[in-house]
């Protein structure tokens, strides 16, 4: 009977190790890394988790390059961690087990830009940024914006959202099919390019989410959308939280079709203004975008300002020029950045939730009143138009008061939302640091069934080992 996958991450045995290393170095050359300082870069956390090197990196550059790691790596029971660009909250690309690391940033290649079917096939290293610079000239984009410029084999992986989920939907949405290598080193294609199928599981979705630990991801297939012909940023000011989110449920539920709407807490305002060198008032914020013809994009904006003065909004401005817009998001994407600048040397950790709009406010009121209570600092911004909502808790590492008080807020703010029949995690996902939550929120049924998974697609559960899955 094959062993039962418990995911407890233990090191390979030294001369396993050692073997696998000796095989990767033949078949790679200089492309197997093994220096610490390159080490230590591709294992990095925002948690409080310790940041947990692999033993070795190896560069791929095609698909050939990942099945002959994990074929070896599988041969002497080795882990395999695949690396985009790092940008993963949760410990996801952490390696507590040590093994190998296949950093794919020069797997970044689009394959194939089919405009009038409104899709492309690209390579797991390439970026969003670059994705969209490639497909400017063709009057289409892709739509999902984390903040970061992260790689769409990375995005696949954690299913992430953004500012843009409330009109586009998240990576789940949005990608049609997928080749994944499995733990034999084989390639298992999900799907085609087809808008939709009834044929078979939906093996698509099971690998988008699963921060490879059932398969790496080697090709993508991924929706794309027209180019706006207008785009409008806007910015509304109100007196409470709760009247920012009162907006934003009115929004959608009268169907103004907002392509981002994002909530800013005053601390959060209060960053941005001294990082981004703004003057916007330091009171709860909400920042828009509307797409369409630029009728289409006066009449949202219109009626979004009605609801926004009958839920206590006051100064609302709108622009259509490029350089406005670009300043306002980019001040948005830089809100991490300008948290970490409230207090130098501190440190900083992102978490987030998510909730049903129509407890969007009771959750983000009661967060802050957390705050308070427990004397932190932990400025708040939020993709409101889906519940989704992060916190940016800044705490000195070495005082324990402190970190004991953060970890308590960071506790019940989960607790919180799970109450209000949301998730612990909206975009960030589980990693490492956020496990201990899953039974709660899902119930021991359904970690049986992932730990089922699990087993049946990495055996040997090299890929990834320690994430997601509890430990038993």
């Amino acid at each position: 009977m094959a062993m039962t996958i418990s995911n407890n991450p233990t090191r390979p045995e030294p001369q396993a190790l050692a073997s696998a290393i000796e095989a990767l170095a033949a078949r790679f050359g200089n492309r197997l890394i093994t220096s610490q300082a390159v080490r230590e870069q591709h294992a990095h956390t925002t948690t409080w988790l310790p940041t947990q090197p692999p033993d070795a990196v190896v560069m791929a550059q095609e698909t050939a390059d990942i099945q002959d790691v994990v074929r070896i790596c599988s041969k002497h029971s080795v882990p395999v961690i695949a690396f985009g660009t790092g940008t993963s909250l949760e410990g996801q690309v952490n390696a507590p087990a040590g093994g190998i690391c296949i950093d794919l940033r020069d797997m970044n290649k689009v394959l194939e830009v089919h405009a009038d079917d409104l899709d492309c096939v690209i390579q797991p290293g390439v970026t969003r940024k670059a994705l969209n610079e490639h497909l400017r000239d063709q009057g289409v984009f892709f739509p999902i914006d984390p903040g970061a410029d992260a790689s769409l084999g990375g995005m696949a992986s954690t299913r992430a959202s953004g500012t843009n989920a409330v009109r586009y939907g998240t990576m789940r949405d949005n990608v049609l099919a997928l080749k994944v290598v499995r733990g034999d080193g084989e390639i298992i294609t999900t799907g085609t390019r087809a808008k939709k199928s009834s044929a078979g599981y939906d093996l698509t979705h099971l690998f988008v989410g699963a921060e490879g630990t059932l398969g790496i991801i080697s090709e993508l297939t991924i929706k794309l959308r027209g180019i706006p012909d207008t785009i409008a940023a806007a910015a509304c000011s109100f007196e409470t939280v709760r009247g920012a989110c009162q907006a934003t449920i009115l929004a959608i539920q009268t169907g103004i079709p907002v392509a981002r709407i994002e909530l800013l807490n005053a601390e959060q305002v209060r960053a941005c203004n001294a990082y981004s060198k703004l003057t916007l008032p330091e009171t709860p914020l909400l920042l828009l975008e509307f797409h369409g013809s630029a009728n289409d994009v006066a009449e949202q904006s219109k009626n979004f300002k009605e609801i926004a003065g009958e839920c206590g909004g006051g100064d609302f401005t709108w622009t259509t020029r490029p350089e406005d817009r670009t300043k306002l998001w980019q001040a948005r994407h830089d809100a991490y950045w300008s948290v970490k600048a409230l207090r130098p040397g501190a440190g900083v950790v992102a978490t987030d939730v998510c909730v049903p709009i129509s407890r969007l406010a009771d959750c983000v009121t009661e967060t802050e009143e957390d705050l308070k209570r427990l004397n932190l600092l932990s400025p708040i911004v939020g993709h409101v138009g889906d519940g989704n909502f992060h916190c940016s808790l800044v705490c000195d590492v070495d005082d324990a008061d402190e970190m004991a008080r953060g970890e308590e807020f960071m506790h019940r703010l989960v607790e919180r939302a799970q109450s209000m029949g949301g998730t612990c995690t909206g975009e960030h996902g589980i990693g490492q640091g956020k496990q201990k939550y899953l039974k709660a929120e899902l119930g021991p049924e359904a970690i049986d069934a992932m730990r089922a998974l699990k087993q049946a697609l990495d055996p040997q559960n090299i890929f990834n080992p320690g994430k997601i899955v509890p430990a038993v």
